[in-house]
């Protein structure tokens, strides 16, 4: 899986900034990057499969590098069990002594919960009854230090982010290239183009529309 450097795309920004430097263009690049990417959850990934280790229920997400998860789809543990995602309140609820050091109290694992973009947690703390192989479907997004992205999703997204970066850019104050006219072209493109990337990331590319058949009663 080969990165795209986000400076690539300074060429396509800077036309309409004229003085704009490479640093900067390439900063906001990485911003509105991210940005697309929470909110289109385009770039989606199988993270590796993961070994649960007995009576241990915290573990680091390993995505690829320059990425971070922004969110889990699907969390599945060997053949068919798939795990509930749950929110804090909702884990403490339901687990309210956990993470118990009972080992009377571990289990097969149930359900999930993301601590940090780079951690989650599994309950009940697994037990040593068998092998289990915990397997993510995620949406990633860039960090605020990479250079680039998968140049997949960043050549998909292109024409996002540059609306993106200039809609940014062309508001800032005191500069030769500002145009909150322009701006705001690029404000509108930039939302009509996210919200079609995020309905085709979640319906896909296929040309038929969704579609529904009812089961005959007898």
């Amino acid at each position: 899986m080969a990165d795209r450097l986000f400076s690539d795309l300074v060429s396509l920004v800077m036309p309409s900034v004229p003085g704009a430097s490479t640093p900067l263009i390439t900063n906001q690049v990485r911003t509105t990057a991210i940005e697309v990417c929470e909110r289109t959850l385009a770039w989606r990934f199988n993270l590796a499969d993961v070994t649960l280790v007995a009576g241990t229920y915290s573990y680091a997400y390993v995505p690829p590098s320059n990425s971070e998860v922004h969110t889990v789809f699907t969390a599945t543990v060997n053949e068919g069990i798939i795990l509930t995602m749950l929110t804090p309140e909702t884990f403490r609820k339901k687990w309210p002594d956990y993470p118990s050091t009972d080992t009377a109290k571990r289990s097969t694992p149930q359900n999930f919960m993301t601590i940090s973009p780079n951690a989650y947690q599994i309950l009940p703390v697994p037990d040593a009854a068998t092998t289990y192989t915990l397997r993510m479907h995620a949406a990633l997004r860039p960090t605020k230090a990479a250079t680039g992205m998968d140049e997949i999703y960043l050549d998909d997204l292109e024409s996002v982010i540059v609306h993106g970066v200039l809609q940014q850019l062309l508001v800032l104050p005191g500069q030769v290239w500002s145009d909150r006219e322009l701006a705001a072209y690029h404000a509108k493109q930039f939302v009509f183009q996210v919200a079609e990337r995020r309905a085709r990331a979640t319906l896909g590319s296929g040309r038929a529309s969704p579609s529904v058949r009812m089961t005959k009663w007898a």
